[in-house]
């Protein structure tokens, strides 16, 4: 039985989440917030079901232990403000471990308790510099996007010296995997082939037609998960477009605390997308951080915005999107090769989307392949795995997904989360890296060398 199941066992409720109230004052009010962190760090170590999941938990557990009174009330406020640190907000406590989360009556949403204390603590001390740069996706993007630039920034990420400098200035660790920047985005690159080409242009009295949200991260950094996307999509007779302006989802600024970011880019990013799912569009992203934005959390920070809703409604991850296609009798199964065996880590931020194990369906449907699912966290998250003070951290949170995969001798090893691939790629030896699952199955499609 898993976690999930026997949790709810008991009860015949789902699991759900209450919107975040952040509009009001006690949201903000300080003695207010201790409270409910007391509350809540009260109940977990009574209850230590989490202590495997990231690191928040036995920093708060060791913290009890050690305090004079054995108990949260002993804590020091330092302490507090530690497990808040650790928390990443991959959300796994509430949707796999938790048994007192809403219905129950305690009603315990820790992920967002810990959004709640960076937010408070955002309004009063900001960010330090070095945060504010990790989660400034699209000035970054786009400084290090000009050709020159982008030369500099590839070069000093590929340097010793200059991982060792970057360490000593902003605590980014000289040994995190860092990614590359490109000067032809994909935004760039996708807009210059549809003027050639305007599938984009289809229509029809049903959906079946997609908008690529291409994200920061796969705009610059990765752009070949977009073009591997687009490829599989418009092999299947699904037409992918871009939309005409795109900001970052706001999932790095929601990690720092700062709300007001997220709702400024929100109301950037909405308008634009809800007129295209009213001209017929679905909406897809190729990082399962950006999809579970739109799906999950703009529409708890934002509950009463019938746009963010409508936006939510219409957005997919891409191979829950290829699963519908395929029970629909749509989707193309002439495969050129097989794939062998996979092991796939299955992404925090996928899996609490609630959608199953759609990667691993659509994979499964390749002659020959056998993929082996990997249910553990990769430690990565965000920016977290980067920072010099939680390196050594997140690599002991990934050791078990990496020893599943050297133990599974397997031809390739994908995440749904490129950065969780390459965090997976840090651990094992060798020099081998990972594979979007969009790129094996665009391979299986013989589509690609």
């Amino acid at each position: 039985m898993s976690d999930s199941e026997d949790r709810r066992e008991g009860s015949l409720e789902a699991p759900t989440r209450h919107p975040i109230d952040w509009k009001s004052a006690d949201f903000w009010d300080d003695d207010k917030l201790h409270a409910e962190l007391e509350r809540v760090y009260d109940i977990c170590h009574g209850c230590r079901r989490c202590f495997s999941l990231c690191n928040s938990f036995p920093v708060l557990f060791d913290a009890v232990d050690e305090s004079e009174s054995g108990e949260v009330d002993g804590m020091s406020r330092e302490a507090f403000w530690e497990v808040v640190d650790h928390c990443y907000l991959c959300d796994m406590c509430y949707m796999s471990k938790c048994p007192y989360v809403p219905p129950h009556p305690w009603q315990i949403d820790f992920p967002h308790l810990m959004l709640r204390a960076k937010a408070v603590r955002f309004k009063k001390e900001g960010a330090r510099t070095r945060d504010r740069v990790l989660s400034a996706t699209d000035r970054v993007g786009q400084l290090a996007g000009i050709p020159v630039v982008s030369q500099a920034v590839n070069a000093v990420n590929r340097s010793p010296t200059g991982r060792k400098l970057l360490e000593k200035t902003l605590g980014v660790h000289r040994d995190a995997p860092l990614p590359a920047y490109h000067s032809q985005p994909l935004r760039k690159r996708e807009k210059a082939r549809q003027t050639e080409s305007r599938a984009g242009e289809a229509t029809g009295t049903t959906r079946g037609r997609m908008v690529l949200f291409t994200t920061c991260y796969g705009n610059r950094n990765e752009p070949e998960l977009g073009a591997d996307l687009i490829s599989v999509f418009e092999h299947n007779e699904i037409p992918v477009r871009l939309s005409e302006l795109e900001r970052c989802c706001g999932m790095p600024k929601m990690e720092q605390g700062d709300l007001e970011s997220v709702q400024r880019l929100k109301e950037i990013n909405i308008p634009v997308l809800a007129a295209l799912v009213d001209n017929g569009w679905d909406l897809t992203a190729p990082i399962p951080s950006c999809v579970l934005m739109f799906r999950q959390e703009l529409p708890l920070l934002f509950p009463d915005d019938d746009q963010v809703a409508k936006v939510a409604a219409a957005f997919f991850d891409p191979f829950e999107y290829l699963m519908l296609r395929h029970k629909a009798g749509r989707l193309k199964t002439d495969f050129a090769r097989s794939m062998g065996k996979i092991a796939w880590h299955v992404a925090c931020h996928l899996r609490v989307q609630n959608i199953g194990m759609k990667t691993r369906d659509v994979l499964n449907l390749i002659p020959d392949t056998e993929i082996r699912a990997i249910e553990r966290c990769s430690g990565h998250n965000g920016t977290y795995a980067v920072k010099e003070e939680y390196f050594d951290i997140a690599r002991k949170i990934c050791r078990p997904v990496v020893r599943q995969v050297e133990e599974a001798d397997v031809q390739w090893y994908a995440s749904d989360c490129p950065m969780a691939g390459h965090q997976i790629g840090v651990g094992l030896a060798g020099e081998t890296a990972p594979t979007h699952p969009m790129r094996l199955l665009r391979l299986a499609y013989g589509l690609v060398d």
